[in-house]
């Protein structure tokens, strides 16, 4: 049977949690016929990751596959399920994380209705909410006022979005062939790949279609995850080496067409410089310094318009302050931010 998505979950040592993850898709879905999974065992050494793949593909050899590689990081675990997928649409869950029960029913409803009326929609958007293991509390990142709901629109549709709507891979439901056609630039061994998963596509889909379910669960808070404050301060290279793929991706103001598409692109992108500039700070690598101060410059020799547009901007002046004084109000201002959202 044709399925109609192709959910992709990355496992690397994920053997005390990935079972959650694949059960609240595969049970949540009613273990539906038209719903694929591809578990990617991305070199993992440290526990039974791989015989769990296994016995998941065998229970359900019509709905898992699985695929077991050399270790190549996120990313690469990301393009292999991409490569295996058979699903007319396509989603990444993390393996820490699950997808609540009546949301995924609605989404696999809606995709089912695409498909049968051949409505050809290239991105479905859902909302998220951060499980936050600390306190047990939960926020839900939705897009009221940014998009029309129930709609299939294009990006001169949209509205304007805050600074924490973000379109991150947890709410991204792309259509396959959107992905393959162009590629995704994934780089190797390196964190922080869902930035390019949810920003370098985007101009590739034509029609898009919010769905307003809180569909993805993401666990936020344990010690050792790749958004933890202190691991992405150790990480700022990989930061710095993301930031720079999606500044190459396009020049903006030249190559996207969509006005209001063109204004969201240059706000996520000025957020990932923010992010840069605030992680160089709080780094006591003084090379964390110059690499990214580097970024900037090869930024104003790139572009000077997307130069402009992200340092001499409000966020980009806020994170960029001068003076020792300076330094310090920009940490304030993200420490204040960063109790707001609960983003890491």
């Amino acid at each position: 049977m044709e399925k109609t998505i192709t959910f992709g979950i990355p496992c690397y040592n994920s053997a005390a949690y990935m079972d959650h993850c694949i059960s609240s898709i595969i049970d949540g879905s009613g273990q539906a016929e038209d719903v694929q999974v591809v578990i990617v065992d991305d070199g993992s050494t440290k526990d039974d990751t791989p015989a769990k793949a296994d016995e998941w593909a065998e229970r359900y050899p019509d709905n898992i596959k699985v695929v077991h590689q050399e270790n190549g990081g996120h990313g690469i675990a990301v393009l292999s399920a991409l490569e295996q997928a058979d699903g007319a649409y396509f989603k990444v869950v993390d393996s820490d994380d699950w997808l609540d029960e009546k949301a995924l029913r609605s989404l696999l409803e809606t995709l089912r209705g695409f498909i049968a009326h051949d409505r050809q929609v290239d991105l479905v958007i859902t909302n998220y909410v951060y499980e936050h293991v600390e306190d047990n509390k939960q926020s839900t990142i939705d897009y009221a006022f940014a998009l029309p709901k129930g709609k299939v629109i294009g990006w001169d549709k949209i509205g304007h979005f805050y600074i924490w709507q973000n379109l991150l891979m947890h709410s991204l439901c792309y259509r396959t062939a959107v992905l393959r056609d162009g590629g995704v630039p994934m780089p190797a061994h390196t964190f922080y790949v869902d930035n390019i998963y949810a920003y370098v596509p985007l101009p590739r889909c034509k029609t898009l279609y919010y769905l307003d379910v809180d569909l993805y669960r993401y666990f936020i808070g344990r010690e050792d995850q790749s958004v933890n404050e202190q691991v992405m301060i150790g990480r700022i290279d990989q930061q710095l080496r993301i930031t720079r793929i999606m500044m190459e991706a396009y020049h903006l103001y030249d190559d996207i067409e969509s006005p209001k598409l063109r204004s969201y692109m240059i706000g996520y992108f000025t957020l990932m410089m923010a992010v840069c500039s605030i992680f160089s700070k709080k780094s006591d690598d003084p090379q964390a310094h110059a690499d990214c101060q580097k970024l900037w410059d090869d930024l104003e020799a790139y572009d000077k318009r997307m130069y402009r547009r992200a340092r001499r901007g409000f966020v980009g002046m806020a994170t960029n302050l001068p003076t020792s004084y300076g330094t310090k109000a920009t940490l304030w201002i993200y420490r204040v931010a960063q109790k707001m959202f609960k983003f890491n």
